[in-house]
């Protein structure tokens, strides 16, 4: 059982916070008892030094760790799974290696639509298709646009993020062919933009291509594919995956569920570098020893502003910290 945090762990939880409590009013009433009777000076002296040991006991043995990572180094054999951090923050802890680094990374993201009883986040549009469900854009009248979640840090302090993402393609995408090109507040991509704080800092891009066939659409190309045109925004850098799941050029407005997105898998010969980009599925960003408390942001956009079908609706992620 992965559940190292139960209702009687709770309750333990708060007996102890009470007793703290109680030896914290026991220090104060024999400091007093200590000023104002002589005669039992001697006694209160005695009994105020083991209650201050006490107290001190209690504070060492029972804080609350802050994050996985904290756990991981006070007791290296911890297995993953449910853990409580500080503020009555219950975290999955993943105590592997994830992204090349050890194990104690805290998730504050994740999502599992195979799952039934899981739901697309609030504002996310529910696509059903063949046993495949996954959350992208409400469409609106304008056609372009995003849909966003955020997911707090709930105060732990990080320096890696390390996550993936699975999604499929509805209708047509062309990857970072938009008129927003350049800016990271705006629809910029086709696909998934991964964003941390504010204003917002690129973490990374999960982009959608138009094709993998060359023929006279290379400017919609992925950008990591051969014979591609296309760019890349400055903002994002090398920090991105790219797969089009598109062997044919245009598609009819339907969700494409036979190969999904950013797994690595199913590149033909023109997408292939796609498929091989540095550690696929998983990405990972390492700010060495800069630290931050950022809350992580996850926007599906299209940038087609004429048409209203585009989108790349996402069907799992998990984001990790440390």
């Amino acid at each position: 059982n992965n559940t190292n945090f139960t209702e009687l762990d709770k309750q333990i939880l708060q007996t102890t916070r009470d007793s703290a409590q109680k030896l914290i009013n026991i220090v104060n009433a024999l400091s007093n008892l200590q000023d104002t009777s002589t005669s039992t000076a001697g006694v209160a002296d005695d009994i105020l030094l083991i209650a201050q040991e006490l107290l001190v006991l209690h504070n060492d043995s029972t804080a609350v760790p802050t994050s996985c990572i904290e756990i991981k180094e006070r007791q290296p054999n911890s297995p993953s799974g449910l853990y409580l951090l500080a503020n009555t923050y219950t975290a999955y802890c993943n105590m592997g290696t994830l992204c090349g680094s050890g194990g104690g990374w805290t998730r504050l993201a994740y999502l599992d639509m195979t799952d039934a009883t899981q739901n697309c986040p609030s504002g996310f549009r529910l696509y059903q298709s063949g046993g495949v469900r996954a959350c992208g854009r409400t469409w609106s009248a304008s056609g372009a646009g995003c849909v966003s979640v955020q997911f707090p840090s709930n105060g732990i302090s990080y320096s890696q993020i390390c996550g993936r993402v699975a999604g499929y393609r509805f209708y047509n995408a062309d990857a970072f062919n938009g008129p927003y090109f350049n800016d990271i507040n705006s629809y910029y991509v086709n696909g998934v933009s991964i964003t941390r704080g504010s204003p917002r800092q690129h973490v990374w891009t999960l982009a959608c291509g138009l094709s993998e066939i060359i023929r006279n659409y290379n400017h919609s190309k992925c950008p990591c594919s051969k014979g591609s045109t296309q760019t890349v925004p400055s903002f994002v850098g090398n920090h991105y995956f790219c797969e089009s799941g598109n062997y044919t050029i245009k598609l009819p407005p339907r969700l494409y569920t036979s190969n999904p997105l950013w797994d690595g898998q199913g590149c033909s010969g023109n997408e292939s570098p796609c498929c091989n980009a540095p550690g696929i599925p998983w990405f990972h960003r390492d700010y060495g020893s800069t630290t931050t408390t950022d809350y992580i942001e996850l926007r599906v956009c299209s940038d087609n502003t004429i048409s209203n079908v585009d989108d790349t609706p996402v069907s799992y992620y998990e984001i990790y910290v440390m």
